[in-house]
């Protein structure tokens, strides 16, 4: 790439040939842009490259926001793609064959599309077309260009989508990460925030559905990353964090079954009201609930370590329990609904949920599940949390090996298979 003449410097690049430059220079590239950096003057050493510490912090950190709103964008792109596909293809290619797309565009979209063939006939002879399904004309064209297509036909998609003008007004915030992204500068989290909004408010607007800023579909990138680190997703210092970016509700939502154990599971039965599980269990959720015996040894055990009060926790699981009872009393089918506690050492906090959907969406994400860990001196609230999101495709690099989430459905099974139910 270029630099404007303006742009170079007095001295040559490498040193030697100009008066003007008593030590050898670099340009060297940062997050912020090139500088210059002098050799060390008289140390007949040659000048460094290398970026120092905090440079390579400030890239990895816009590598980050930007691989994300990458992820939103294209996400965007395609789901735009195949919606004019579907409309427009049957309108235009009986007529034109393989350039319905330039008959859709018409004369105000002539020279665009003319680009776009170019660049598509670049592609097939370079051998970057490597999957038969992108030498399609569609898949040249930009977000802004799609957009344009569905707004010039409008009516073709006014039976499908409700409101055009939040549809313009979502794909306008798009536009600022679209520029940034595309040539790789700085994205701001604030901008990044935006974008995720906007651009789950255009997916569920061409569902058909809106959505609002608190129902974001399932990360992408945490699927990747969830399948790349033996299901691990997502960390949380502690529960607070954990709910404030995945309420018990966007975890139990479409869920088909629940396995729990833990102390007094307080995140299910203090989060999630009765009426919720009451309909959970009746669109056909099975769970299995396993709480720690409230007379057992254990539970003096954790109280001396809390510093609570002989008793304090062993009431706070029977309240607990109670109000499941209560739920369980009022279903069709108390079967799907079971109660248990153990007299083991509580190890951890588990839910394992099978078949969770994303929020707002039709589409499951498969498995999930929150752990928590035990801590000597902290409550359940205030102990880190592990995401465990089960990876979609086997992992080659894992060589057969169980992810985490099925560790911890085999320690539940054990447990469960020693407990005792409630009647």
């Amino acid at each position: 790439m270029g630099f404007p003449a303006d742009d170079w410097p007095d001295g040559p690049l490498l040193g030697g040939g100009s008066a003007r430059a008593e030590a050898p220079t670099v340009l060297l590239g940062s997050p912020g842009g090139g500088r210059l950096l002098p050799g060390p003057p008289g140390s007949g050493e040659p000048p460094t490259a290398a970026w120092g510490e905090d440079q390579w912090q400030r890239a990895y950190q816009r590598v980050r926001l930007t691989g994300r709103a990458y992820v939103w964008l294209n996400l965007v792109e395609q789901r735009l793609r195949s919606l004019l596909d579907e409309l427009l293809r049957p309108v235009y290619a009986p007529a034109h064959g393989s350039d319905w797309v330039t008959a859709a565009a018409g004369p105000v979209g002539e020279e665009w599309v003319r680009r776009a063939a170019a660049v598509r006939e670049v592609s097939r002879r370079k051998g970057f077309l490597l999957d038969p399904d992108d030498d399609d004309p569609l898949v040249f064209l930009t977000l802004p260009q799609l957009r344009e297509l569905m707004v010039q036909h409008w009516p073709c998609f006014e039976p499908y989508l409700d409101d055009r003008r939040e549809i313009e007004l979502a794909l306008d915030e798009l536009e600022v990460a679209r520029h940034v992204v595309s040539r790789n500068r700085s994205l701001s989290a604030t901008v990044l925030a935006q974008t995720e909004r906007a651009a789950a408010r255009v997916l569920g607007l061409l569902d058909g559905r809106p959505v609002g800023a608190a129902a974001l579909p399932a990360d992408v990138i945490e699927e990747l990353v969830a399948g790349r680190y033996a299901d691990v997703a997502a960390v949380h210092a502690d529960r607070v964090r954990l709910q404030r970016d995945l309420p018990v509700e966007d975890l139990l939502d479409g869920a088909r079954r629940l396995d729990a154990i833990g102390i007094g599971l307080g995140m299910l039965c203090q989060n999630f009201t009765g009426k919720r599980l009451v309909k959970l269990a009746a669109d056909g959720c099975r769970a299995r609930l396993l709480f720690l015996n409230p007379a057992s040894s254990a539970v003096r055990r954790r109280e001396r370590e809390l510093g609570l009060g002989r008793g304090e926790l062993a009431r706070s699981i029977e309240m607990n329990i109670m109000h499941v009872r209560r739920v369980r009393a009022r279903l069709r089918d108390p079967g799907g609904f079971e109660i248990r506690v153990f007299d083991e050492t509580p190890r951890f906090t588990a839910y394992l949920v099978e078949g969770a959907r994303v929020p707002g969406s039709r589409r499951r994400t498969g498995d999930l599940g929150v752990i928590q860990p035990y801590l000597r001196k902290a409550r359940g609230i205030e102990s880190p949390a592990l995401v465990l999101r089960a990876a979609p495709q086997p992992d080659p690099a894992r060589d057969g090996e169980p992810g985490l989430l099925e560790v911890y459905r085999e320690e539940f099974e054990g447990v469960w298979g020693d407990s005792r139910p409630v009647s």
